[in-house]
């Protein structure tokens, strides 16, 4: 009998509650690129128990929010043809890899790259915990860099697979 494996990024996606059309606003570069903000801004909101005590919960609401709105805040871009839609692209192969296979290096370093953001969460929830700026810090550095690191691995992943599946190269234009 095949044993069914929890699948974090499928879990995400889910969540997200990603369909063609967020997909496609996402590879906005303005979406990827402001994508970037979430973690900088959830730590000021929730930094900002010091100042706000309770009345922080509303920050970190309105980064939650925006953490959910930002793959559909923007058009569908004009042109597909850069590093941010590419690395858009990118995930929804790795996403639909259980369908069309994709390289086994692809799919190490991504899972390699979430666990380094991952890593990252530990020095970050630490420095907001007790205040301390330069282990937050230290965190973002993890997550943020493991994340940006992701998104180029998966333009790579897109530029190796665009041919595989008939579906992959349409959406660069």
């Amino acid at each position: 009998m095949a044993r069914h494996r929890f699948d974090l990024f499928a879990a995400s996606e889910r969540l997200m509650k990603m369909d063609d059309a967020a997909w496609a606003r996402h590879a906005n570069p303005w979406s990827v690129y402001s994508r970037m903000s979430v973690l900088p801004l959830m730590t000021l909101a929730i930094w900002s128990r010091v100042w706000l005590d309770w009345g922080a919960l509303l920050p970190v609401l309105l980064v939650l929010a925006w953490t959910w709105w930002n793959p559909r805040a923007f058009a569908p871009p004009a042109s597909t043809d850069n590093w941010a839609s590419r690395g858009t692209f990118g995930e929804r192969v790795f996403l639909n890899r259980a369908q069309v296979p994709v390289p086994r290096h692809h799919e190490m370093w991504a899972k390699g790259l979430a666990w380094v953001s991952g890593i990252g969460v530990v020095p970050w929830v630490h420095g907001l915990w007790a205040l301390n700026p330069g282990t937050a810090l230290a965190g973002l550095i993890l997550m943020i860099g493991g994340k940006l690191w992701f998104v180029d691995r998966m333009a790579w992943l897109y530029q190796d697979m665009q041919d595989k599946h008939s579906g992959y190269a349409r959406w660069l234009r």
